[in-house]
């Protein structure tokens, strides 16, 4: 027998932690390194120092630092991207950020707004996956299981409304027996649609919910598989502090 549609993403909550325990934090911090060849395809540089994320759980705001100096940080919100000192001094800033990717391809060039509006779009969504499903006007659907490296995912296609800033507006995510993330299948829209299956696993625990320590996002091909030899973006994660 089928299992309602929404047995799925309350099994996920409840795995991930608990949307009431989830519900009693504000902000999660955490200590991040990039890295991965979508920053060279966009003519930008990556270091592997590591940087301190700031994401707040019920709205969407984000902030990392140091970014470009180390007195400064950026300031993201899904109609404003600013790069300001320490002490709150904008250093340049921009309204409307996501208008600023119109007719981008997969190489074109990221300045440093685009690249802080990027980074604060997308780790907002990974630190508050998958709570973020419970958003207002956040629909979710399960669909048929997904077979991989012999075990069997259950998928839940996610669709995003345009108040929310983030990759796609349809994105499809998949789960293990255990019903913790393990794929995340989404396209950058802000880099000509350029479509991404992200892989998530080292699972950590803090303050009782569990958040993947570890993500590697490759170029996905037409049968929506991982290319192996195009890593885009790794992303690890340690010292998970929420308040």
């Amino acid at each position: 027998m089928k299992a309602h549609k929404h047995d799925l993403l309350e099994q996920v909550l409840i795995a991930h932690g608990g949307l009431e325990r989830w519900n009693t934090f504000n902000t999660v911090q955490v200590t991040l390194v990039t890295g991965g060849s979508l920053w060279a395809m966009k003519g930008l540089t990556q270091d592997n120092a590591p940087r301190q994320m700031t994401v707040w759980l019920h709205e969407q705001r984000a902030s990392v630092m140091p970014f470009g100096a180390l007195n400064q940080r950026t300031a993201f919100t899904p109609d404003r991207i600013a790069i300001e000192t320490t002490e709150g001094k904008v250093i340049a800033e921009r309204s409307d950020p996501r208008a600023s990717f119109f007719k981008h391809e997969q190489t074109t060039p990221w300045d440093p707004l685009h690249r802080a509006y990027f980074n604060g779009y997308a780790l907002w969504s990974y630190l508050t996956m998958p709570f973020l499903f419970t958003f207002p006007g956040v629909t979710s659907q399960e669909l048929e299981p997904w077979k991989e490296g012999g075990q069997v995912w259950r998928r839940l296609r996610v669709n995003f409304p345009d108040t929310l800033a983030t990759h796609c507006p349809v994105q499809d995510f998949y789960f293990g027996d255990d019903y913790l993330l393990r794929r995340h299948d989404y396209t950058v829209d802000v880099s000509g649609g350029l479509p991404a299956a992200q892989y998530v696993e080292d699972y950590i625990k803090a303050d009782g919910l569990c958040m993947p320590s570890k993500r590697r996002a490759y170029r996905r091909d037409a049968d929506d598989q991982a290319v192996e030899g195009e890593l885009l973006v790794a992303i690890d994660i340690s010292q998970v502090r929420y308040a």
